[in-house]
């Protein structure tokens, strides 16, 4: 297992976001949607490294999901204890991650889950809230897009390299 791909792909937000809300890309619509303007942007009262440390810190908890949902063998190991009770596995297991291991272990793949998961729970959670808080649906998608890209690349790296 690489477990430093797990602290790669939670990179993948702040360098999506970047770009993403990037005034030449989505930045001017989004700030349109939330009623922002330059200036308010420059007066806020949060500190920029917390914001990028808190960013990651979330997507680091975001990667141990996509790892789940992307990488199907992990229900496999979830079903003998976890990886500590490999060494108690009964023989099935072993002739199981023999025979399908390597099964569905590509990037296509794993972006295919990692896209689908943050789509759906991105639509859920962002939509839900824009709802009830009276957002555009500009705001929404905004939102989503973006979260669906950082899902399908976040899960693409994890299936294909851990």
């Amino acid at each position: 297992m690489n477990y430093a791909i797990l602290f790669g792909a939670a990179l993948v937000p702040l360098i999506v976001g970047s770009i993403w809300y990037n005034p030449k890309v989505f930045g001017n619509a989004w700030m349109q949607a939330n009623g922002f303007t330059e200036e308010s942007i420059q007066n806020n009262p949060r500190p920029m490294w917390q914001v990028f440390l808190f960013t990651y810190i979330f997507s680091l908890l975001a990667t141990g999901i996509y790892w789940q949902l992307c990488v199907h063998q992990m229900g496999a190991l979830g079903m003998i204890g976890g990886p500590d009770q490999i060494s108690n596995a009964l023989p099935s297991y072993q002739a199981f991650m023999n025979d399908y291991g390597t099964a569905f272990r590509s990037f296509g793949h794993g972006a295919l889950h990692g896209g689908m998961a943050a789509f759906i729970m991105g639509l859920f959670m962002v939509g839900v809230g824009a709802m009830f808080e009276m957002r555009s649906w500009k705001y929404i998608f905004i939102h989503v897009g973006y979260l669906t890209v950082c899902g399908v690349l976040m899960g693409g790296l994890i299936c294909q390299f851990i």
